[in-house]
């Protein structure tokens, strides 16, 4: 098997951490691994399969040797910046930010989903949002088996999709001391702000979702409105979402479907309480389902809740998986 050259952007970040505990778990084949990250974490020391390697300070330079993949996950200021010049430096790179998810010329990825994208980059692919890849893994197969309609989305999201930042809001809240980064206090409290708002009502994070779930099945005729909340939960996003499909569907069927389908756990038992948690999705690459039921309100929908770790699934393992679908080709 041929060994690649790995370059991680934001290597010291929460998602740039996991991102190199992923490549080291699932064993991808590396060579050569660059580390790089701003000027405030460079010289930092991070071990790699037993070994030490010293954090980089990116710059115009930084991709001046011999790279085949980088994994970016530094925000979408550096990625807008280094990304290109990466790429035309023969790199290509998987990006985590938002920079380049809606760009015509850039495949949006989820690999369960659209693989088959993955071959028409030009240099840069786009990872998700994270609240829209764990919910586009669940809905694929039926929108392939009952074409969707529309879809409600209600999100519970977890303080870890802020970063460190709002892990820390979470815990000084939960010692009654003050918030320095959300809005509100984010301790004992649901708020249903993640990102700027637009003129439309609607925050960013929400369009976010409805552009890319469309982008993602390139189905453009989608109806879809989401609400997006933050919740006091550590990791793990979970979601409501409410589908109608044009096409009816037998619901022992529909649940197969789900658990047949690749990257999903079925747990829907309500009898035992059995359902998607965020301690049980935790530190897992899958995406969990349950509490199928009909919507009553209509001729042929169904309400699904969907639970996975957002730092791993919703961001570095999804950019992993898109690596390893791409050594294939390459």
């Amino acid at each position: 098997m041929k060994n690649y050259n790995i370059a991680v952007v934001g290597a010291t970040g929460m998602v740039g951490r996991t991102i190199l505990k992923v490549l080291e778990e699932r064993n991808f084949p590396i060579n050569n691994l660059y580390l790089f990250s701003s000027a405030k974490s460079a010289g930092t020391s991070m071990e790699f399969k037993g070994k030490s390697y010293i954090v980089e300070e990116l710059n115009n330079a930084s991709f001046d040797r011999d790279m085949d993949i980088a994994l970016f996950s530094a925000g979408g200021s550096t990625s807008t910046k280094y990304a290109p010049i990466a790429a035309s430096k023969g790199v290509v790179v998987i990006d985590n930010s938002s920079a380049f998810r809606m760009d015509k010329d850039v495949p949006l990825v989820v690999p369960e989903v659209n693989e088959s994208e993955i071959m028409k980059h030009k240099g840069i692919i786009a990872n998700p949002n994270c609240s829209t890849i764990q919910a586009v893994v669940a809905l694929k197969p039926l929108h392939d088996k009952y074409k969707i309609k529309r879809i409600v989305y209600s999100t519970y999201q977890a303080v870890s999709g802020s970063g460190v930042k709002g892990v820390d809001d979470l815990k000084n809240g939960l010692a009654n001391k003050p918030n320095s980064f959300y809005p509100h206090p984010i301790a004992n409290n649901c708020l249903p702000h993640i990102d700027v708002f637009g003129e439309n009502g609607y925050t960013k994070e929400e369009m976010k979702m409805i552009e890319e779930t469309k982008k993602i099945f390139d189905d453009y005729n989608l109806r879809i409105t989401a609400t997006t909340v933050r919740v006091p939960v550590s990791n793990c996003h979970s979601e409501s979402v409410n589908v109608e499909f044009y096409n009816d569907f037998d619901l022992e069927e529909l649940r197969n479907t789900l658990k047949d389908s690749p990257g999903i756990i079925l747990v829907d038992d309500p009898e035992k309480n059995l359902y998607p948690l965020a301690s049980l999705a935790n530190g897992n690459d899958e995406v969990f389902v349950g509490r199928i039921r009909r919507d009553e309100s209509v001729d042929c929908g169904i309400n699904i809740w969907i639970v996975s770790d957002n730092i791993r699934k919703g961001a570095a393992t999804n950019a992993v998986q898109i690596a390893e679908s791409l050594i294939k080709n390459i």
